[in-house]
């Protein structure tokens, strides 16, 4: 019998989102594997480092934080022949993804490489797609509103057919591309219904309209939310420049 692989959705930053199915598995796991920088820490063992313990196998699997080698294929294979010896001695593995390991979460290419040989469970996580709509204060969609969620590095024709033909919108890895996305947005006449967002449910979160952010670039962790569909309950933003997080 060979150990479980479980992918462990752990949320957009703050540790109370963890789930209790998440939080009951991570804590019983021998091994725990979670992506990490080439320099700097895990965000995502970040999260939950509260409730790891010192008997506790640690993987990191070091990824290149570069766009031109990303996914880095060389990175996961090795990290799945490592997983894989685990789950050959019948230890179960517990994989962190930050937010939700299949929406753009990084777990993915691990899943693909082992799912087919070893029992495989994927554990849903918040992502910060939901977290950043609770933490506006603004519904994401409604009714028979279209969501489209957008990735930032998307070319201009891509973004722009998008703005103008769907109800809500959010983007996603905004990151280098904030100031080339912000002009898409106001070419399009959405500057009001736009709000910037970075950290979100972290301690140093900052939430305010697109048209105040100040710099040409962003974090990683941020994204822009737009909605101009049938709903009446905004006509503009008139947010705090910052707000502190909740956590």
């Amino acid at each position: 019998m060979t150990g479980t692989l479980y992918g462990l959705g752990v949320g957009p930053g703050d540790p109370e989102l963890l789930t209790l199915k998440a939080h009951r598995i991570l804590t019983a796991a021998k091994v725990v594997a979670y992506p990490a920088p080439d320099s700097g820490d895990s965000f995502a063992r970040s999260i939950v480092a509260e409730f790891l313990t010192p008997d506790q196998l640690e993987i990191p699997i070091v990824v290149p934080m570069r766009v031109e080698r990303f996914p880095a294929k060389s990175v996961y294979d090795q990290a799945a022949r490592e997983i894989a010896s685990h789950l050959d001695s019948g230890e179960n593995v517990a994989v962190l993804c930050e937010g939700d390991p299949f929406f753009y979460g990084s777990f993915m290419y691990l899943y693909e490489r082992l799912s087919a040989d070893y029992p495989c469970e994927i554990v849903p996580g918040i992502s910060s797609l939901m977290a950043s709509g609770a933490e506006l204060g603004r519904p994401l969609a409604a009714r028979n509103d279209v969501l489209s969620v957008v990735p930032a590095p998307q070319d201009d024709d891509v973004i722009a057919a998008q703005l103008a033909n769907c109800d809500a919108i959010a983007f996603i890895k905004v990151g280098r591309h904030l100031q080339r996305v912000k002009n898409l947005i106001d070419q399009a006449g959405l500057m009001s219904q736009a709000a910037y967002l970075e950290r979100i449910t972290l301690d140093n979160q900052r939430i305010m309209p697109l048209s105040e952010t100040g710099s040409d670039t962003a974090p990683y962790f941020s994204m822009i939310l737009i909605y101009r569909g049938a709903e009446d309950w905004i006509a503009s933003l008139s947010l705090p420049s910052t707000r502190g997080g909740s956590s």
